[in-house]
């Protein structure tokens, strides 16, 4: 019985956000090596759809360079990266469209399906329009990273009108140029520019870290909340480095655009998504205003 009593208090427990959150957008890059682990994507697909079925919106944005490496390393590519962006030549390009559109995306959708959920497979080709980016280092150099692009807008009414009608776009993360080139996007790039445009009420990325630390070698010193105004000094401080920074920068762009908060989750653990949303504590990092 008293199994019983605290299954229905963590229903309790969840019962204010549920109500919250009805009838908002919440975008989630599912990224890292739970894309690697058919239980990992099929519970993350599970949560998902109960977030559909609960009254949210979601919208699922997707990484893939795993497997993208290893489709290159099979057909003899070279992988090369450029201050964290995969360089894209021509047969690179092609190579990340298929793996993201027709391998990733596809298995991901399908693990909606199962789940009782309408999921709708969307390339970014179809929503986002980019233009060519290059990599800038830290003293300014500025490289050539081949067909690498930048989002230069969202086609909000075509995701939206999937979102409002019960079904799940899951978003590959590619872009077209206006000569018709397609982009490699950054996938958490292309996740916090979707959440920008959308207007979500959360961006919550699922990855292989637990959150943000305050000691990279202690996974248990997650920092649980973290204010904008915060930011800035614990870049200085060397809290947030390296690839992160990014990241934490496009994040204040959503939350400048309307996001309330963003999270940053381990996808790794189970149900990670609903316990971060639905109960007090939550279990990653937060940031908001």
């Amino acid at each position: 019985m008293e199994k019983l009593i605290n299954k229905a208090a963590v229903l309790m427990e969840a019962l204010p956000y549920i109500q919250k959150f009805k009838d908002e957008v919440f975008v989630i890059k599912f990224g890292g090596s739970a894309m690697e682990d058919e239980d990992l994507i099929t519970q993350t697909m599970r949560d998902i759809v109960l977030l559909e079925c609960i009254g949210v919106h979601p919208v699922v944005v997707h990484g893939g360079g795993k497997a993208i490496t290893a489709r290159l390393k099979e057909l003899n590519i070279e992988t090369r990266f450029v201050n964290g962006l995969r360089f894209t030549c021509e047969k690179t390009i092609d190579v990340v469209d298929d793996v993201l559109h027709n391998v990733i995306n596809k298995t991901l959708v399908n693990a909606v399906v199962e789940q009782g959920g309408k999921g709708q497979r969307i390339s970014g080709k179809d929503v986002l329009k980019a233009e060519k980016t290059y990599s800038i280092a830290p003293d300014g150099t500025k490289s050539d990273v081949g067909f690498v692009g930048n989002i230069v807008s969202v086609d909000t009414q075509l995701i939206m009108a999937m979102a409002k009608s019960d079904i799940i776009p899951v978003i590959a993360p590619l872009g077209l140029g206006e000569d018709g080139q397609v982009f490699n996007i950054n996938a958490d790039t292309a996740a916090c520019e979707i959440a920008e445009a959308l207007k979500a009420k959360k961006l919550v990325f699922l990855s292989d870290v637990p959150g943000i630390l305050r000691d990279t070698k202690d996974e248990k010193s997650i920092i649980s909340t973290i204010k904008v105004s915060e930011v800035d000094s614990m870049i200085k401080e060397g809290v947030i480095s390296g690839g992160m920074i990014p990241k934490i920068r496009s994040c204040l762009h959503a939350i400048e655009a309307g996001a309330e908060k963003v999270h940053m989750v381990d996808g790794r653990v189970r149900h990670s998504l609903l316990l971060e949303i639905f109960t007090d504590s939550g279990i990653g990092t937060e940031i908001v205003r």
